[in-house]
């Protein structure tokens, strides 16, 4: 049987305040990429108990949830907003593919909840969905001082990890788990007899495989409820008396000990997004011994010319946003007297950010790539700092190689390598590395900045620009980037250079 039709309320970017229905605990309101709004009115008891929000790791959310009625509640809430039926609006629409991590949730003092999220798997339709109170529209809260709001982190960040679905997708990594795998077994001497401090063990692997390559004990930390999972996954290979789950956050929690090894999955899209490097910094620098070492031990990031169709189809995307809200403000002058043309411009900045300046997760062919990668930045885990992982800036030289082309953007990725430490390398070094590939991709794939318009290239040219990386000021697990670039073509003057904004996201 075909799901009930939504109920249409708006057609617009963002829904504003919508005032709940009369004994309504909150109003669903979804967004879809061609600016449609549905909702949902959660007074209907029946269907708010039997309302399942599909928690879509990459994803695109809330208007599904209309259409779901007969489905199960499946997300439990955090104890902050426990009055809050539809914290997570997290539903897949449109048939967009769901990359590997959600862009999550925010929550205000007064109860007030949004969730945004984008396609993965090349940049399909994609929507903002949001919980709306009558208390007025959904902002990020900011903690004073620059500190980071523990209750919005874990509704932004950590409850994606709480879900056995999001942690089956990465253990179903290959190239991430033979990596991990091969870098312990391959080097278990450094782990026999040794304690381990495994920073944001998730499902636990990692520690069940420390544990089984001899570590005397394992220190598992986990934030979210997935250490429950992890108690259970340890008891059950036999490792309870050597794996120890802890549940909290890494800055919070106090070991009995320092530790000789800490092992961490902590890298994001292009590295640095979710800045999770940032606890297993803290983590080193109060817990691992000085003759102690990390794995992996470095990691590096990677940028490189590339050619792809995709931003022909975001332009397009951003057109018929566009062409939806020209006709959106006709209707609503027609309709209800109000001229809602004053807010076309900022529609417009709006949406050209969603459509054409958000980096976009791909899957990238090795041909798309069209001049020799530019290492941007490396980092030893043993001593990076804090201010290093805050903002990257790198120059890059790039000599085209593929003829007569067009750069249709920049393609940025990472790799991640297990050395040991000078006083005791790894007898067998491990890379794992996410650049584009035929046979062993990964569900880190590359992010993707799409230039608008392409660049024509010739042979002989050379890309030469600066790349740099800053934190968004609104969450600091999402990245601001600046690209300048331009092309130095042999008996031509120097070109200007031209500068690109883009948000990983």
């Amino acid at each position: 049987m075909a799901p009930p039709s939504p109920t249409p309320v708006a057609r617009s970017a963002l829904s504003g305040v919508v005032p709940p229905p009369r004994g309504a605990a909150a109003l669903v309101v979804a967004q879809t990429a061609s600016g449609q709004c549905w909702s949902f009115s959660s007074s209907d008891q029946q269907q708010r108990n039997q309302l399942r929000l599909l928690h879509c790791c990459s994803a695109v959310a809330a208007a599904a949830a209309a259409c779901m009625p007969r489905a199960k509640l499946l997300l439990p809430l955090p104890p902050l907003l426990s009055g809050f039926p539809f914290s997570f609006p997290l539903v897949n629409l449109r048939g967009v593919r769901c990359c590997s991590v959600g862009r999550g949730n925010a929550w205000t003092s007064d109860g007030v909840v949004v969730g945004t999220g984008t396609g993965g798997g090349g940049g399909g339709g994609a929507m903002n969905g949001h919980v709306i109170s009558g208390g007025g529209a959904a902002v990020v809260p900011r903690a004073p001082a620059g500190k980071v709001d523990k209750g919005a982190d874990f509704a932004n960040y950590f409850c994606t990890y709480a879900f056995l679905y999001h942690q089956k997708e990465m253990l179903s990594d290959r190239v991430r788990m033979d990596a991990y795998y091969d870098s312990i077994f391959k080097n278990a001497r450094h782990f026999k007899g040794k304690t381990v401090l495994d920073v944001g063990t998730g499902s636990g692997i990692l520690a069940i495989w420390s544990a089984q390559a001899g570590a005397r004990k394992v220190y598992a930390v986990e934030a979210t409820d997935m250490a429950t999972h992890a108690r259970a996954l340890v008891a059950g290979n036999g490792m309870e008396n050597i794996v120890e789950v802890i549940e909290g956050s890494v800055e919070d929690i106090t070991l009995p000990e320092q530790v000789d090894i800490i092992i961490s999955e902590w890298m994001g899209y292009f590295l640095v997004r979710e800045s999770m490097f940032d606890s297993v910094i803290y983590a080193r620098d109060k817990w691992l011994k000085p003759t102690g070492m990390m794995y992996p031990s470095h990691a590096r990031m990677w940028l490189a010319p590339m050619q792809t169709s995709l931003g022909e189809r975001k332009i397009q995307e951003y057109q018929h946003a566009m062409n939806d809200w020209s006709r959106f403000t006709q209707e609503t002058s027609d309709q209800y007297g109000v001229d809602m043309r004053v807010l076309n411009d900022p529609y417009r900045e709006e949406q050209r950010k969603y459509f054409l300046q958000t980096s976009v997760w791909n899957s990238l062919h090795p041909n798309q790539v069209i001049g020799a990668p530019a290492l941007v930045k490396e980092f030893d885990c043993l001593t990076a700092t804090l201010d290093e992982t805050a903002s990257v800036r790198s120059q890059f030289r790039i000599p085209i190689d593929s003829g007569n082309a067009k750069i249709a953007g920049f393609a940025g990725w990472f790799d991640v390598h297990f050395r040991g430490c000078p006083s005791d390398p790894a007898d067998n070094e491990v890379e794992l590395t996410t650049a584009p590939s035929v046979d062993d991709t990964t569900h880190w794939g590359q992010q993707v900045f799409l230039l608008h318009p392409p660049i024509s290239t010739r042979n002989g040219d050379i890309l030469v620009g600066e790349l740099e990386i800053t934190r968004s000021k609104q969450n600091h697990r999402l990245m601001d980037v600046k690209i300048a670039h331009a092309l130095e073509r042999r008996g031509s003057p120097p070109a200007q250079p031209t500068i690109s904004n883009f948000f990983i996201e």
